[in-house]
This record gives structure tokens, C-alpha cells and sequence, in this order.
């Protein structure tokens, strides 16, 4: 029998805390790459209704979706296990060595293209920000890569404070450009009424890049994780998990969506097809239509500091993949040689700092096709597995019934369509 102390300090450690408020701005980090620097221009070049419609949807699609996959980790018999482990404990080892296979090549490709992006970010605000020299790339983005790894390699509390110093900036900027275009707001995109088909067709060429704008499930299963070695306890780990990520969506939600609004209502359906026709970043085309510098000095900034925060979360999805598959490997072979996870790390470590410092050096333009072909695959580990794990698995069939279910599904599938079609095209 519980005493009324233990009662008392489970109930008070329930509330959302500091350890899940930097997790959630962890998460927010990870999500919000890059490609929010581009998400104003591709979300609302086909008008501004279809974004109210998305605003309204693209918060509980976030939550939803990725509290699934939280629980999917959590549904695990043996606590500690990633996810890679748990889908071979649900689905079998040939599944299990599949599903890691695609995870990793899922998330790999995104982490190249940090890797070549702050490479591209700091050179080029050296060269038209400084008005210097562009340094030798080759030593450049190896100084830029291994730093960034070497924060990685010092821990998870190191690492979740580090973000905390990067994503603080980041919001507070994102919001600040925001209120900053409000007097330049004008009607145009109002008055651009679509028709219903055109509507439709807008919501299904959209959705995808809302759902990938605010993807934060590379960091899921190393975020299930820290909260079962910090809470212990199954129940009170998925309520503190499920706060959480309710969290990093509202967040994402108000600072994300106020920045794409501001930036659609700031500038005419016209001037968004010509940013999109020069394939520069809202922020480039903001400056250069205002002539204002101090946005022109922000915009490589926000890069920097979305590509950095971005680029923790997907490592950490990476490594797991790399080195899942590793153990399964080594294990199918009949090995019993303990595996210490400590040289593990390392040796992953150092494979991606060859790849990404390679990658970086090439500076190759096929990257942006890459990432697209991770598209479905992430589409699918993040709506459809945990949501069929809910139908198949035993540990999770008491979730099942809820309409937030099928609306994780409908909206999987809706995003994975349009990926596929516009591969296909």
C-alpha cells in the first residue's frame, strides 16, 4: 500500500517541469529546420484560406501522430528499448532489421543535407555579410561537422542544454519578424477565393510540407527514453511524454504558423511564385524587396540556428538506426561478444563525420531528391506503424477506439499520396 507522501509526490511530479520543458523546446529544435525559411513560400503560394484550414489541422496532426510513435516505444515489454528494438519485438527480426534499414536510410539523407546546409549558411555569411575570403570549404565544414558531433558526443544533458541556448533565440526571432511585417500586411491573398476543387487540391499539395515542416519523430524514441530513466514509472513516463509533446506542438503551432501568416500577408500570391521561381528563403526575398539589412543579417542567423538545433534531433535518429542495425547484424551472425555502446557511439561518430565532411566538400545538387525519397518512409514509421501497432500489438490495444486514431491515418495517407505522385511526376 502507497503512503500519502509517495501519493503526494507522484501526483506533484505529474505537472510539466523543467526537464519536459527543455525536451519540448528539444523537440520544437528538431523540427524546425531550414526548411522554415521556405515553409511561407510553399505553403502559401496557393492562397491564404487553405492555410487557415491547416492551421486549424496541422496542431492535433502533430500531437496526435507523434504521440502514437511515443507509445509505439513505450509499448515495449523491456524498458530502455529504442525503437529500433521494439519493432522487432512487435513484428518479428526479419521486420525488425527491415523497418531499422528504412529508419535509418529515412533520416540519414536529412542529416547530409545540415551537414552541407551550415556548411553553405556560414560560408556565405563570410562572404556577403563580412565581406571576407571565402575560407577552404574542405576545412571549413570539417571544423563546422565535428563541432557540432563533438556536443553530441559530451551527453544528453550537454546536448539538451545547448539546444536550450539555440532554440530560445530562435522563437524569440521568429516572433519578433513576425509582429516586424505586421504593418506591411496588405489584402491580397484574401481576396484570392479558390474554388472548391482548386481548394482541395491546395490541402493535398500542402499537407505534406506542414507535416514534414513540423516532423519532430527522429528524436522520439532517444525522447521516450530520458523520460523513462527520469520518471520510471510506465503510467506517469507516457502522461509526462504525452504533456510534453502537447507542448512542442502548441508551440510549434503559434510561433511557426505566426511567422507563415505574417510572411503571406506581407507579400502578394505573385511576389511568393517569384521567391519560389528564384529558390531563395523568404527571409532573402524579404530583405531584398524591403532593402533592409537587418533582415538580410537575420536570415542567415535563424539558418544557422534552425540547421543546428535540426541537426541534434536527426543525429540522434540516425545514430539509433546505424547502430540498431549493427547490433541486429552482429547478433543474426552468432556473435556473443558483449557490445559496449560507449565505442559504439564512437565508431558512429566517426562514420558520420567521413560522410556528412565528404558530402559537405562535394556540395552535390541532388540532395533536395534524396530527402524526398525519405518522404513516404518517414510518412509511414510516423502515421501508419504505430497506429497498426494499436490494432495488432497487445500492450497497445487499449488505445484503440479513439477518433484521433483514424484522423492520424487519413492524414498518413493524404501526406504519403501526394509524396509519391509528385515523385512519380
Amino acid at each position: 500500500m502507497k503512503s500519502k507522501h509517495t501519493d503526494h509526490s507522484q501526483t506533484a511530479s505529474s505537472k510539466l517541469n523543467k526537464f519536459d520543458l527543455v525536451w519540448a523546446l528539444n523537440l520544437f529544435g528538431t523540427a524546425v529546420g531550414a526548411g522554415v525559411l521556405f515553409l511561407p513560400i510553399n505553403a502559401g503560394m496557393n492562397g491564404f484560406w487553405p492555410l487557415v484550414v491547416m492551421a486549424v489541422i496541422v496542431g492535433p496532426m502533430t500531437y496526435f501522430a507523434h504521440r502514437g510513435l511515443a507509445r509505439f516505444v513505450l509499448s515495449s515489454a523491456k524498458p530502455g528499448s529504442d525503437i529500433t528494438e521494439v519493432v522487432e519485438e512487435h513484428f518479428g527480426k526479419t521486420a525488425g532489421k527491415l523497418i531499422t534499414l528504412l529508419y535509418f536510410f529515412a533520416i540519414f539523407p536529412i542529416l547530409l543535407i545540415y551537414g552541407n546546409g551550415i556548411t553553405n549558411t556560414v560560408d556565405s555569411f563570410i562572404i556577403n555579410q563580412l565581406g571576407t575570403a571565402s575560407p577552404p570549404r574542405a576545412l571549413l565544414s570539417f571544423i563546422l561537422i565535428a563541432s557540432l558531433i563533438g556536443v553530441l558526443l559530451l551527453g544528453e544533458r550537454i546536448v539538451l542544454k545547448v539546444t536550450e541556448w539555440l532554440v530560445y533565440p530562435l522563437v524569440f526571432i521568429l516572433f519578433i519578424l513576425s509582429v516586424y511585417l505586421i504593418p506591411e500586411w496588405n489584402t491580397s491573398s484574401l481576396t484570392n477565393i479558390p474554388s472548391a476543387g482548386a481548394f482541395l487540391t491546395t490541402l493535398w499539395i500542402t499537407i505534406p510540407v506542414l507535416v514534414f515542416s513540423f516532423n519532430h519523430s527522429p528524436a522520439i524514441s532517444s525522447f521516450v527514453l530520458s523520460q523513462q530513466r527520469e520518471y520510471k514509472d510506465p503510467e506517469l513516463t507516457d502522461r509526462h511524454a504525452s504533456r510534453t509533446l502537447r507542448s512542442t506542438a502548441t508551440v510549434l503551432l503559434v510561433f511557426v504558423m505566426l511567422f507563415v501568416f505574417s510572411c503571406v500577408l506581407t507579400l502578394t500570391p505573385s511576389e511568393l511564385a517569384l521567391a519560389k521561381e528564384q529558390n531563395i528563403s523568404i527571409l532573402s526575398f524579404l530583405a531584398n524587396k524591403f532593402d533592409n539589412p537587418y533582415i538580410s543579417y537575420l536570415g542567415p542567423f535563424v539558418a544557422f540556428l534552425a540547421i543546428t538545433s535540426s541537426f541534434f534531433g536527426h543525429y540522434m535518429g540516425a545514430r539509433e538506426g546505424l547502430e540498431g542495425l549493427f547490433i541486429k547484424l552482429k547478433r543474426d551472425a552468432g556473435s556473443n561478444t558483449t557490445i559496449c555502446h560507449k565505442k559504439l557511439n564512437l565508431y558512429s561518430a566517426l562514420f558520420f563525420l567521413i560522410t556528412l565532411w565528404a558530402v559537405a566538400i562535394i556540395n552535390p545538387s541532388i540532395l533536395g531528391l534524396i530527402e524526398s525519397l525519405g518522404g513516404p518512409i518517414i510518412a509511414m514509421i510516423l502515421f501508419i506503424m504505430p497506429m497498426y501497432a494499436i490494432r495488432k500489438v497487445p500492450a497497445m490495444k487499449r488505445f484503440q477506439g479513439k477518433f484521433s486514431n483514424m484522423f492520424v491515418v487519413i492524414m498518413g495517407l493524404v501526406a504519403i499520396s501526394n509524396i509519391i505522385y509528385n515523385l512519380i511526376a
